[in-house]
């Protein structure tokens, strides 16, 4: 068994508010829930409202499968116009750990 995270720091472009930040992250978190069958949400920076903090976690049995995902997920957030990503966390953990 595989368990792979990552944690996403993002910066946000015109948010005035935590409504209008919602507005943003709420789509990007369940489209990577949709599309790649994570486990997703905003974790960090929950009372700024210029900056967003994501997590996902995903297992696998097959440790390749495990690195595609990850890989076309960070792919996902970093395309989206409507943030920055400051940096990607990811962490991997497999049989031996």
């Amino acid at each position: 068994m595989y368990v792979g995270t990552l944690s996403f720091d993002l910066l946000l472009g015109d948010v005035r508010s935590l409504k209008e930040k919602r507005s943003v992250v709420r789509p990007i978190v369940a489209e990577l829930q949709r599309k790649y069958a994570v486990s997703a949400a905003e974790v960090d920076h929950l009372d700024l409202h210029r900056r967003a903090g994501i997590g996902l976690a995903m297992v696998s049995g097959d440790a390749g499968h495990l690195t595609d995902v990850l890989d076309r997920c960070e792919r996902l957030v970093a395309g989206r116009p409507e943030v920055e990503l400051l940096s990607v966390r990811r962490r991997f953990h497999g049989d031996d750990d």
